[in-house]
């Protein structure tokens, strides 16, 4: 397990662990106490870890359930804001023929970004914490976080959809060199 373990706070899958390679599976009861209880761990655990958003594989759950919570800060200053959503058995219907390459981090890959391509608009159908289907149109930085957090429930993260080895660097020149050009 990382070292990196919080009080409180489930550690992080990290790259190289089975999970984050596995297909995640269905959830069949969203009302159940524990996929609410899950949800409720999952939204403390990327607020404490200051992501975007967390998939339930990251947190050593095989299960169809991500949490999207974009806002800025030291990670992503430029990040929109939007109220922390779970979204569980999701899929996307539609995707634009465009593709957009932008820098992501990972909470399961620490200490690395990548530029990487996604599509810039995106339907998509989830069922949501209440166990409601919503069907939305998401654009932009929500759409990217969108696309890499149902990667994680697919077994991907984002170092597989790099188009070049050239476009992973390390976070410290990230900082360094990239984010103050953005």
């Amino acid at each position: 397990m990382p070292s990196e373990s919080r009080s409180n706070q489930p550690d992080i899958a990290q790259l190289g662990h089975p999970i984050l390679r596995a297909r995640a599976k269905t959830v069949d009861n969203i009302l159940a106490d524990e996929c609410q209880n899950l949800i409720r761990e999952m939204m403390t655990t990327v607020e404490r870890a200051g992501g975007v958003g967390i998939a339930a594989p990251q947190i050593y759950k095989s299960l169809r359930i991500f949490i999207m919570c974009s806002k800025p800060n030291a990670r992503y200053p430029n990040a929109p804001l939007m109220a922390p959503t779970a979204i569980i058995n999701p899929e996307i219907i539609e995707a634009s023929s465009e593709l957009e390459k932008g820098w992501e981090g990972c909470l399961s890959v620490p200490s690395m970004r990548g530029f990487v391509p996604r599509h810039t608009r995106i339907s998509i159908k989830y069922y949501d914490q209440q166990g409601k289907v919503q069907i939305n149109v998401l654009e932009g930085f929500i759409a990217r976080v969108f696309q890499h957090e149902l990667d994680h429930l697919n077994g991907l993260t984002f170092i597989d959809r790099l188009t070049s080895p050239q476009d992973l660097v390390s976070e410290s020149y990230w900082y360094q060199h990239i984010s103050p050009q953005l």
